[in-house]
């Protein structure tokens, strides 16, 4: 058994090219750890709560997932992506291993049913991002709802910081323990905790410099695994530019977490 789970990619699908360069070199930088970790690609074909309406949003839900079906076959990686709607579900489950809710919409019940209801279907994973709005505890109703389609091990929780407003996010590291309490799987996610939302006005702010040290204080607190967005140049990404980690960064950072996650074991 892996001792931590990765879900590493861009924070939006930029381009088929894109995605398979970066899928590409973090599968090859990240093999000398073997059974130590699982990694699956993450990227978005939608990103539906874009500060600024000029922002760019993705290619789309059919583009988008043509090109995560080509980086599954071309790199044998398992992929994972969002969807916003219930009627989007379907559509997503048949492609991807992982299918993700978004933080502001962990309470839809439409979201979550449809959501568990394509896992089911397929055979795959629902993540879901606990809402900034959200206590820990309050997420297990999130897993009630889900489980009544799904078997606890394929559900995941997601701890992606608490929002006090401005601008400012904050995680509670004790909200692993909490969330695990229910019976699933908890997941860090390194770059959205590190947010300023509307930090820059009409783009979210954010401080990359955080990364690694609530990434390292989340797996000391019991994270089954890290979530964490990446561009091999970050300023330059087409989202959240200010959060997105350097990929030639990604394997020093892997390295540290588990040294600790060994270290706990």
């Amino acid at each position: 058994m892996a001792l931590l789970d990765f879900y590493i990619g861009p924070c939006v699908l930029e381009s088929e090219d894109l995605a398979l360069s970066i899928a590409t070199k973090v599968k090859k930088d990240l093999e000398e750890f073997g059974d130590d970790i699982t990694l699956t690609f993450k990227g978005s074909f939608d990103k539906a709560n874009r500060t600024s309406i000029n922002s760019y949003r993705g290619p789309g839900l059919e583009e988008g997932l043509r090109i995560l079906e080509k980086v599954r076959k071309e790199t044998g990686l398992p992929v994972l992506t969002d969807f916003h709607t219930p009627d989007q579900a379907d559509a997503v489950g048949s492609v991807v291993d992982v299918l993700q809710i978004p933080a502001f919409l962990c309470r839809q019940t439409d979201m979550i049913i449809a959501g568990a209801e394509a896992a089911k279907k397929y055979g795959r994973i629902l993540k879901i991002k606990k809402g900034q709005f959200l206590a820990p505890w309050d997420a297990k109703n999130i897993v009630e709802k889900a489980s009544n389609f799904l078997p606890l091990d394929k559900i995941l929780l997601t701890e992606r910081g608490s929002s006090f407003g401005y601008n400012n996010m904050v995680v509670d590291m004790a909200s692993f323990k909490i969330m695990k309490s229910f019976g699933v799987k908890t997941v860090h996610d390194a770059t959205h905790c590190v947010q300023m939302p509307g930090g820059l006005g009409s783009a979210t702010g954010g401080k990359r410099d955080q990364i690694l040290v609530l990434a390292r204080a989340a797996v000391a607190a019991g994270a089954d695994g890290v979530f964490m967005e990446t561009h091999p140049e970050p300023d330059k990404a087409l989202s959240d530019a200010t959060t997105c980690l350097e990929t030639t960064k990604v394997k020093e950072i892997v390295a540290s977490l588990l040294k600790i996650k060994r270290a706990l074991d």
